[in-house]
């Protein structure tokens, strides 16, 4: 197995190669030194903690991969930020000394961080600290109402790989929410326009179409259980009234999950048909006075000038929804289906309360939030690289 210094210098290697070949030819000592420097810093900043466990002898080849993966994530940490600082350095234009205009104020570099460390503390002691403290718990053995835990490396994290139940709430994940953005977005665009229209009392309407998205999702899955509870549901009743028959909403595999997509759906609605009220009203009226013109009817306007000028605050929407679908439905989920039936609207982030809160195992509850959290920032990244080029700014 590789040993400690093997994988640094093999680290200190790449990250030199790599700074040679993103900065300049001209600074090539320098280069290959804060290549080296920060590769090989980087390998350390997450094997030091496992005190390098993945590279073990009796250690599974899921455990080498992740071990790589983490000493590449390391790497890529330290490496991005200083080859921007390097190249900003670098190819800096020599300033000349300006004159002192007289009362001019010059501003202290200490000036900036003393206004933002309140901000700082804040951050630091109710998120950064307590993300630090979840990695740590991940590679533990750690029980809730227990002082007692056990180091186990990255297992909390690769037995996952052969846990059926947790394949199943990913690809149950994925599915939602891709369901609930899809359609978050396509009512939120089409209310919005409709409610976009200049009528008498727009206000008003445009006003009881948002408030939605001010509730909380628990109220949200308060409101849909009373809807579509299979026994005393009000749905259920005007459809036995109506044509004789009831539907196991909340009792069957099938319908639960849409149950829950058009809960989460109708709690975002507002938040979407916000964002696309304000965007239509940046969209310059002659665009689509001049496609008028020149015959293209409301269909093709809308198609054509009004969806690509609205791609911007779609490409939000986008992000917001799908960490919306992630984060905040596990509310909604809890107080509607509870992760049934037969877990069919289990996803994961409810995975994460089952595991470390019901079932009492704070490692592998851990371990399965970092997961979460590394899926929606890895699909923010890809939205960005892929959606984000079809993006218009500017008319």
């Amino acid at each position: 197995m590789a040993t400690p210094p093997l994988i640094l210098v093999i680290a200190a290697l790449l990250g030199a190669a790599y700074m040679l070949v993103a900065l300049p030819a001209r600074n090539r000592l320098v280069s290959i030194g804060l290549g080296a420097l920060a590769g090989g810093a980087g390998s350390l900043l997450f094997m030091v903690p496992l005190n390098y466990c993945t590279f073990e002898a009796e250690r599974t080849p899921a455990d080498v991969i992740l071990g790589v993966i983490l000493i590449g994530a390391g790497m890529l940490l330290l490496l991005l930020p200083v080859r921007y600082l390097a190249d900003r350095l670098m190819n800096r234009a020599p300033v000349l000394e300006a004159q002192q205009v007289p009362g001019a104020f010059r501003m202290s570099g200490l000036v900036p961080l003393a206004l933002l460390a309140p901000t700082l503390i804040i951050l630091a002691l109710f998120i950064y600290y307590p993300s630090l403290d979840t990695f740590r718990l991940s590679t533990l053995l750690a029980r809730l109402g227990t002082a007692r835990t056990a180091f186990v490396c990255v297992d909390n994290f690769t037995r996952l790989t052969r846990d059926n139940i947790y394949l199943d709430s990913f690809v149950l994940t994925l599915l939602l929410s891709f369901a609930i953005v899809t359609i978050g977005l396509v009512l939120g665009l089409l209310v919005a326009t409709m409610a976009y229209q200049p009528i008498k009392g727009a206000k008003i309407y445009r006003a009881l179409l948002i408030w939605p998205y001010s509730i909380s999702p628990v109220v949200a899955g308060i409101i849909f259980l009373l809807l579509f509870n299979p026994t005393g549901g009000i749905i259920n009743h005007f459809l036995d009234n109506l044509v004789g028959v009831t539907i196991p909403w909340l009792n069957n595999p099938t319908f639960a999950p849409w149950v829950v997509i058009i809960a989460s759906v109708w709690k975002s609605m507002g938040f979407n048909v916000l964002f696309y009220i304000a965007g239509l009203q940046n969209v310059p009226e002659d665009l689509k006075e001049a496609a008028s013109i020149d015959g293209a009817n409301a269909l093709q306007r809308f198609v054509r000038i009004v969806v690509p000028l609205l791609s911007p605050i779609t490409l939000f929407l986008i992000i917001t929804n799908t960490t919306y679908a992630f984060f905040d439905t596990f509310g909604t989920i809890d107080y509607l289906t509870s992760g049934g039936p037969l877990r069919s609207t289990s996803t994961l982030m409810y995975n994460v309360y089952q595991v470390g809160i019901q079932n009492n195992d704070l490692g592998k509850g851990a371990a399965q939030s970092i997961i979460v959290f590394v899926m929606v920032i890895g699909l923010t990244v890809i939205q960005f690289r892929t959606a984000g080029r079809q993006v218009t700014y500017g008319a």
